[in-house]
């Protein structure tokens, strides 16, 4: 989905938004390090994420959800397949396509990761006086929003 970016009405805003998204992505990038398995690629644990949300899905609604293409989703969930942490399984409609479902193991290794990140992250969050972390707290729904938009 291509849009264009709105006019900001300032140079605050346009300041605020590059924050916001230099912010973002340094923040991102140190979560996807807090790697419970490290023979997974962020890709992968993105996938597994995504069915844990979403639930079951073929592969060309998994790379719709992930934006990649096709072949590449075909050949992630082959990886994951061999891994133990997806199971394919007959469309109930069209017999011609798979369904992808992660494993009881697959839920296991996200639990831990999430629990390893948000330990993490609250360890971090610890070095913020009480006003930044009422901040956090009152930014967190809005950033949810942003990032289901």
């Amino acid at each position: 989905m291509l849009t264009t970016m709105p006019e900001l009405s300032n140079g605050d805003d346009a300041d605020a938004v590059n924050a916001l998204r230099s912010a973002v992505m340094r923040l991102s990038r140190r979560l996807k390090h807090q790697r419970v398995d490290e023979s997974l690629s962020p890709t992968e644990m993105s996938v597994l994420g995504t069915l844990a949300r979403c639930g079951r899905a073929t592969p060309g609604e998994l790379a719709r959800k992930e934006h990649v293409q096709p072949p590449s989703m075909t050949r992630i969930v082959a990886m994951l397949e061999a891994k133990g942490l997806v199971r394919l399984e007959a469309h109930a409609d069209d017999r011609r396509q798979k369904v992808v479902t992660q494993t009881e193991q697959a839920e296991a290794m996200l639990e831990e990761s999430r629990r390893k990140r948000n330990a993490w992250l609250a360890d971090l969050a610890s070095g913020l006086d009480a006003d930044e972390w009422a901040k956090v707290r009152a930014a967190a729904p809005v950033l949810e929003k942003l990032a289901q938009l």
